[in-house]
């Protein structure tokens, strides 16, 4: 590497360093102004980065592949809010208002009133980080909407804003109003029309189908009265929050609960297998061979999965959720705050006769836990609460009989396409001189017969993946750190099963670990990064392959 992209790469270590101190500094301080003096590091910083994910955040266009992305993870309507309260679980499911949650994060948020957003942060200072980076970014490009529509510092607005005012706030718009104000909307974006047409389509619902075009408005709208000084948005830390965050209240809380079931169960004594992963490849790997099939000709596992993982086929999912527990596993939907829901398998109750396992083995006596993904540093407080004795068992304190801790994640790739593979040999913890090192139950040659690319080096544990830009993350890749991917949640979960293991000695030093990803994107590649869209079915097979392996391991260790 030259030193030109060393420093453009140190550069950028840099600016994470400062946005990071300035969001724990405004966080302890409960308040700030995110376009007012108190909320200027947080800009300079995210500008002088320019995240891949953010596109052109730096240009006076307005970037709507990351607008696309970052509205998929806050809450509808937080656009004409100028107040946005931050706070921790403090009862509002108990109102009557109800929760709105963002399609891609698990996360309660609550219209006060006209003006004001609550955002539930239950997930760490992980959450915190991921919501404010996005706020921030929603906030520069605000402003180039009111740079645009402002013409005077007396205040006089383009008449393109004044048209665009006038059919945006109308109760209908017909075809031919909605045309025009594309149009104005494309000139006050600095996007051309074929773009402006292209976001409208994707962010349309059959409820908010002019959705895009309210979203501009009342971004442009608040960011004018901030221009104006008619009113500044505000972004409030409440005290609860601010006092709960840390101290694994809701970590605790999840754990006991899984750990209360296990007792109710009499399967404390059993060993156990903990799998982080999703609510559904676990289950359907088990129990889907004795469920689905075709009238035709038998399906083959993939084509199982895939038919699955299609929304029409609720019918086989449901079938398949039946079987399960029927043959002893418990689902446990989250009451404690995490957002992560559980299931409990009993292995002893399965018939592993009719399963794609008949060929590993007859019968065991082992448990899985499969927890749902956990975010950032959460995984930390969910994993290190779980594998703690459970203290309020009826005998007194219990060690859980921890086998192996399986982790399977979605990450960004460094060298490679969506749905490739990475299997880590070390985690290495962006920002700090921690780095994990373990022997990884599985590796590349559990996949070589497989037809799938993968490849096995180092993992970052990046703080947040929306702060991440191409000189950083080339450096990771060309320096001797040998990083093939990235991803939030590794060094945490490895923290917690070392302290556990080596430290406090609640699990067995010898306990078996095991990681691998998929790529969800690729960072380096423009076009392949998050804003570009979901896996879709090309991540069906990275993720049943992982499962299989996952599982052929723990059967054949029980």
């Amino acid at each position: 590497m030259s030193d030109k992209k060393l420093t453009k790469a140190q550069e950028a270590t840099q600016a994470i360093e400062r946005i990071y101190i300035a969001m724990r500094h405004l966080f302890n301080r409960g308040f700030y102004k995110p376009m007012g003096v108190s909320g200027r590091t947080l800009r300079e910083g995210l500008l002088a980065l320019q995240p891949e994910i953010y596109g052109s955040i730096g240009e006076d266009k307005v970037e709507l592949s990351g607008l696309l992305y970052v509205l998929d993870r806050l809450p509808h309507g937080i656009e004409e809010c100028p107040i946005i309260n931050l706070t921790g679980d403090e009862g509002y499911q108990l109102s009557h208002i109800k929760s709105i949650i963002p399609p891609k994060r698990r996360r309660n948020c609550y219209r006060i009133d006209k003006d004001q957003m609550n955002v539930e942060i239950t997930r760490g200072r992980s959450d915190i980080y991921d919501i404010l980076t996005h706020l921030t970014f929603l906030f520069i490009e605000s402003h180039k909407i009111a740079n645009r529509a402002v013409i005077s510092e007396k205040g006089t607005l383009t008449s393109e804003w004044l048209k665009f005012e006038k059919i945006i706030l109308q109760d209908e718009i017909s075809n031919d109003e909605l045309e025009v104000a594309m149009f104005h909307s494309a000139n006050i974006l600095g996007r051309t029309f074929e773009e402006v047409l292209a976001v409208h389509k994707a962010l349309a619902t059959e409820e908010m189908p002019h959705r895009l075009l309210k979203v501009i408005y009342w971004l442009g709208k608040l960011a004018i009265d901030e221009v104006l000084e008619i009113n500044k948005r505000i972004i409030l830390f409440s005290p609860v929050l601010r006092e709960r965050t840390g101290h694994h209240m809701h970590g605790e809380r999840w754990a006991n609960r899984i750990k209360r079931e296990l007792e109710k169960q009499e399967l404390l004594e059993r060993p156990v297998h903990i799998i982080s992963a999703n609510m559904h490849s676990v289950m359907n790997y088990l129990f889907s061979k004795q469920t689905i099939t075709s009238k035709k000709e038998e399906l083959n596992k993939r084509e199982v999965f895939e038919r699955l993982s299609q929304p029409e086929n609720s019918k086989d999912r449901k079938q398949i959720s039946d079987l399960a527990k029927n043959q002893g596993m418990t689902y446990l939907k989250d009451v404690s705050g995490t957002n992560i829901d559980v299931q409990i398998f009993d292995l002893s109750k399965m018939d592993f006769s009719k399963s794609y396992l008949s060929d590993v083995i007859d019968e065991t006596n082992a448990v899985i836990i499969v927890m749902d993904y956990a975010f950032g540093e959460q995984a930390f407080e969910t994993m290190d609460e779980l594998l703690k004795p459970y203290k309020k068992a009826k005998n007194g304190p219990v060690k859980l009989n921890v086998s192996s801790v399986s982790i399977m994640g979605k990450a960004g790739i460094l060298k490679g396409n969506k749905g490739d593979l990475m299997i880590p040999q070390a985690h290495v913890f962006e920002g700090t001189t921690d780095n994990y090192t373990f022997k990884n139950e599985i590796t590349l040659e559990d996949f070589e017969k497989e037809d799938i690319e993968a490849s096995d080096g180092h993992m970052i544990t990046v703080l947040g993946t929306s702060l991440q830009n191409k000189e950083m993350l080339s450096y990771f890749k060309k320096s001797t750190w040998k990083v093939v991917g990235l991803e939030m949640e590794g060094a945490h979960y490895q923290k917690a099963i070392q302290a556990a293991s080596q430290i406090r000695n609640s699990i067995s030093p010898d306990v078996k670990v095991r990681y691998a990803y998929y790529a969800s994107d690729n960072p380096l590649e423009t076009g392949s990064t998050l804003a570009s869209g979901g896996l879709g079915l090309t991540g069906v097979k990275p993720t049943y392959l992982i499962t299989e392996k996952f599982l052929k391991q723990i059967v054949r260790q029980s």
